[in-house]
C-alpha cells in the first residue's frame, strides 16, 4: 500500500535532518483507517515505520503489504509489549481509538522510552486528561506529548493560531482545566470555526469514540465560554453561515465543539471559542447507514471533501484563516507526520504536553502540506 499524494509545498516540509538513519516511529493502531494513511505518509516521507497494534491478525495482514517493516503486537493492558513496541523507536504516533483507553497507557510507554508522543485523538475529554495528567510530568521527565495533531484538533488549532497572527497571545500556565491562569490580555475576543463537509462517512472507530465521549457528558455537548469549558443540554443551535465560494450560505448546527476547543487555549489566550457543522455532515454522522468512507483512489482516499473556515475577532478587527482539501481521515496522515518530523529535526525541542498551534510556526507548518493536501487562504 502507497500514497500517491505529490506535495509541492509553499514550505519545505520539516525532516529529521539530524538523524544520520531514518527515524524510527512506533505507529499504534497502525492497520486502522487512519493509521494506514499515517504509515503511507511516514513512508512518503522518508521515515522508517513500526507497525503495532492489539490484533495479531490485522497486524500480519498489514505486515504482508509491507514486508520490509516489523511488526510488533501490543495491547494497553500489557505495559511490557508496549515497551517492546518502542524499542529502538525514535517516536511514537497512536492511531487506536478510543483513547480514552489507549492515550494514557501508550504515553507512560513513551516516557519511559524516552521518546516523543503524538496522537490524533479527536476527543475533547481525552485532550484535557492529558493536558492535567502529564503537563508537569513530562515536563519533569523532559518528555513531549503532542495530542490531537488531526483534522479535528490540529488543524484548527493551527488555523486559528495562524489567523491570530501577531496578536498578543497567553503569558501564565493552564490550569489542567480547559482554562488559563494568569493570562495576560486575550490574543482574541472569539474564536469561530465552521466546518464544512461535503459528506461524512464515519468510520468504526469514530462511532466508537463518539459513544465514549457522549457517555462521559451523559449525553449532553460541552462548550468553550467565559474562558472554559461548559456543559449544556437540550438541543443544539442551529444557523446559516457563509463559507468562502463555492460552497456559500449554509446550515449549521451550532456548539459543535471539538477538540480544538481543547487545544486552542493551552496557548492561546481567548474568552469564547464558537464552533459549528454543516447541518447534512451532522445528519450523516447519526444516520444509521454504517457502510463508513469508501476510497476513490489509489491513496485509499474517499470523495468527501471539507471546508475549515477560522474567524478570530478582537477589537472589532477580524482575521480568517481557510483550509479546504479532501478526506478528513487522510488529511490526518500528513498533519501528524509533518508534528512528527518538525519533533524529530528539532534537537531544543520542547517538553511538557504542547499542542499543533504551539509546535512550530503555524503558518509554516500549514503551508508545508500545501497544495498537495491543503488549500490555504488568510486574510488578516
Amino acid at each position: 500500500m502507497t500514497t500517491d499524494h505529490r506535495t509541492q509545498p509553499s514550505t519545505t516540509p520539516a525532516t529529521p535532518a539530524s538523524l544520520t538513519t531514518p527515524a524510527r516511529v512506533t505507529v499504534i493502531g497502525a492497520y486502522g483507517h487512519t493509521g494506514r494513511f499515517v504509515v503511507a505518509e511516514l513512508r512518503r516521507r522518508g521515515l522508517l515505520p513500526i507497525l503495532s497494534g492489539r490484533d495479531p491478525q490485522r497486524l500480519a495482514a498489514l505486515g504482508e503489504l509491507y514486508p520490509d517493516l516489523e511488526t510488533r503486537p501490543a495491547t494497553v493492558d500489557d505495559p511490557a509489549s508496549l515497551d517492546r513496541a518502542l524499542v529502538d523507536a525514535d517516536a511514537v504516533i497512536n492511531c487506536a481509538g478510543p483513547f480514552a483507553s489507549t492515550a494514557a497507557p501508550v504515553i507512560d510507554a513513551a516516557l519511559r522510552a524516552g521518546v516523543p508522543y503524538l496522537d490524533v485523538t479527536a476527543e475533547t475529554e481525552v485532550v484535557l486528561d492529558t493536558i492535567a495528567a502529564y503537563g508537569d510530568r513530562a515536563r519533569e521527565a523532559g518528555g513531549l506529548v503532542v495530542p490531537a495533531v488531526a483534522f479535528y484538533g490540529g488543524l484548527g488549532d493551527l488555523l486559528a493560531t495562524a489567523a491570530i497572527g501577531d496578536w498578543k497571545t497567553v503569558d501564565g500556565d493552564g490550569d489542567g482545566d480547559g482554562h488559563r491562569q494568569g493570562a495576560a490580555a486575550a490574543a482574541a475576543d472569539r474564536i469561530s470555526i465552521a466546518y464544512a463537509l461535503s459528506d461524512w462517512r464515519p468510520t468504526d472507530g469514530t462511532r466508537v469514540t463518539g459513544q465514549v465521549s457522549s457517555g462521559r457528558r451523559s449525553g449532553g455537548r460541552i462548550l468553550y465560554a467565559d474562558g472554559r469549558l461548559q456543559s449544556r443540554s437540550g438541543d443544539a443551535p442551529r444557523a446559516d453561515w457563509t463559507f468562502p465560494d463555492p460552497i456559500g450560505t449554509r446550515p449549521v448546527v451550532g456548539e459543535f465543539t471539538m477538540a480544538d476547543s481543547a487545544t486552542i487555549p493551552t496557548h492561546l489566550s481567548v474568552p469564547d471559542i464558537d464552533t459549528c457543522m454543516t447541518v447534512s455532515a451532522v445528519e450523516d454522522l447519526r444516520s444509521a447507514d454504517t457502510s463508513g468512507p469508501v476510497a476513490v483512489d489509489d491513496s485509499g482516499r474517499s470523495a468527501q471533501t471539507f471546508l475549515v473556515e477560522v474567524v478570530a475577532t478582537r477589537d472589532g478587527e477580524t482575521r480568517r484563516a481557510v483550509a479546504s482539501g479532501q478526506d478528513i481521515y487522510a488529511v490526518t496522515a500528513p498533519l501528524v507526520v509533518e508534528a512528527a518530523c518538525r519533533v524529530l529535526a528539532d534537537p531544543h525541542r520542547p517538553s511538557g504536553v504542547v499542542t499543533a498551534g504551539a509546535l512550530a510556526d503555524a503558518r509554516g507548518f500549514l503551508g508545508a502540506l500545501a497544495p498537495g493536501h491543503l488549500t490555504l487562504d488568510f486574510t488578516n
